[in-house]
């Protein structure tokens, strides 16, 4: 089939039928070779960013960029407030302490009650600099809990850095893409993996980046069991918190709560971040929520390294201290403004970002009406939320076909086969959309399909 959409292509060049791409066709390739790209499906964000962003300059045509994942949105202004009181009040001249601001520790296990529904002690609430230093800290401690488990287990697809930070520390980690294995099929393929005895944790986003799938009750069900199984601990990634538009998440203490596999095991450890939620991505904040079980239970490996500390102290005193010897003092403090007025019901921080689910409604309908297809798009038989990601393919074209063509319509995106997918298509974000960029979509998408007949 590809090989017919090539010739057809020529064809339509060679009579001069082919309409002109918004830009030159030669100036995004020679960018793209001046990089070194030699497979566009494996290029990285930030090289996907470099190409539209020297093609747009060069060409002066705009672009409409998809690639990377960060809020679009103003930062939480009860934050600001909060941290810039904090700083005026001479904060800054003091290290925090390695366990976290009290006050952000009792508003994060306040949050967790409210929105999660249910309890963890302030004392396993830990600040950490984003979730990304929440999940280099985590999975130090999950590799050295136990010699004869070495090995990080994903459920993709999934945030690429994350592999890129166990390759750092030289960690070892498996991984399957869940497309094909939602449902009842979830249990044999886990098992598959964690029969081998070699498993130390497990890592998913719900809601996942990039698919947007959210995993529902029983499949976190069958998680929580065979964690508690297999004694894995289960690396639950909220960077999405409540980011499921299909549900009204944002009444604290009143069901429908964040759904979550601490129901279902005490195996746990809850990343919360503030980045997405609370658009508070430049100030690096996040919580590392750990089940008051975990927190406290005696590894001997752990304790032969690390002075008899249990789990919770070990991530805290020890792997964090070395990291960064704790997280931005008046940063906590806007960490913490923002979940104490969420859980006071005096902010609702759904109701900001829901703009990301009503862009990607919009930005859905455009690509779907010009040929392309949601790849992702079913949580098993309830169509996929919209939200801040979702992904499409094109009939005909792999990731890199249809990442590459992209770029000569002004249009940026990843490879879903980076972030650990086996499907051919793209991840797009909608946090950098704006109101006039939809009818430059429809009109370039427009181009784009007659260009590429199906």
């Amino acid at each position: 089939m590809v090989n017919t959409i090539l010739i057809s292509t020529f064809a339509r060049q060679d009579y001069g039928i082919m309409k002109s791409t918004p830009i030159k066709k030669e100036v995004v390739d020679r960018l793209v070779d001046d990089l070194g790209i030699k497979d566009f499906a494996q290029a990285t964000i930030r090289e996907v960013k470099q190409v539209a962003a020297k093609a747009e300059k060069e060409s002066g045509v705009e672009f409409i960029k998809m690639e990377m994942g960060i809020p679009g949105l103003p930062a939480a202004q009860v934050g600001v407030d909060a941290q810039i009181k904090a700083l005026q009040d001479g904060i800054a001249h003091s290290y925090p302490d390695i366990q976290g601001a009290p006050s952000l520790k009792q508003a994060a296990s306040q949050f967790v009650k409210a929105f999660i529904g249910v309890d963890i002690k302030p004392e396993g609430c830990v600040p950490v600099c984003g979730s990304m230093q929440g999940t280099f800290a985590s999975f130090l401690t999950c590799l050295q809990a136990d010699k004869q488990k070495n090995t990080v287990l994903f459920i993709d697809p999934g945030f690429p850095v994350q592999k890129m930070q166990l390759q750092v520390m030289g960690g070892k980690y498996e991984t399957f893409d869940v497309y094909d294995f939602r449902g009842d099929k979830l249990r044999a393929k886990l098992e598959s993996y964690l029969s081998k005895g070699n498993i130390c944790a497990i890592v998913y986003s719900n809601p996942n980046n990039p698919s947007w799938i959210c995993f529902n009750e029983d499949e976190l069900k069958t998680i929580g069991e065979l964690a508690t199984q297999y004694d894995v601990i289960v690396m639950e990634d909220l960077a999405y918190f409540a980011m499921d538009f299909r549900k009204n998440l944002s009444v604290p203490f009143e069901p429908p709560y964040q759904a979550t596999v601490a129901r279902y095991t005490d195996n746990y450890m809850l990343l919360i971040s503030g980045s997405k939620a609370f658009s508070y991505a430049g100030e690096r904040i996040g919580v590392t929520c750990i089940s008051d079980k975990l927190f406290h239970r005696h590894y001997p490996d752990l304790a032969d390294r690390y002075e008899g500390l249990p789990f919770g102290p070990v991530f805290s005193t020890r792997m964090l201290y070395a990291l960064s010897s704790g997280t931005s003092h008046s940063a906590q403090f806007a960490m913490a403004a923002m979940l104490k007025a969420a859980t006071e019901g005096k902010y609702d921080f759904r109701k900001e970002i829901s703009v990301y689910g009503k862009r990607a409604h919009m930005l859905k309908e455009i690509f779907c009406r010009h040929g392309f297809h949601v790849v992702y798009d079913k949580d098993l038989d309830e169509p996929i939320a919209d939200g801040f990601y979702f992904t499409i393919g094109y009939p005909g074209m792999t990731s890199g076909e249809l990442a590459h063509e992209l770029m000569y319509y002004g249009v940026s995106a990843i490879c879903l086969i980076t972030t650990g997918s086996h499907q051919e298509g793209l991840r797009v974000c909608t946090s950098f959309i704006e109101d006039h960029q939809y009818a430059l979509l429809d009109e370039r998408m427009a181009i784009f399909q007659e260009n590429n007949p199906r």
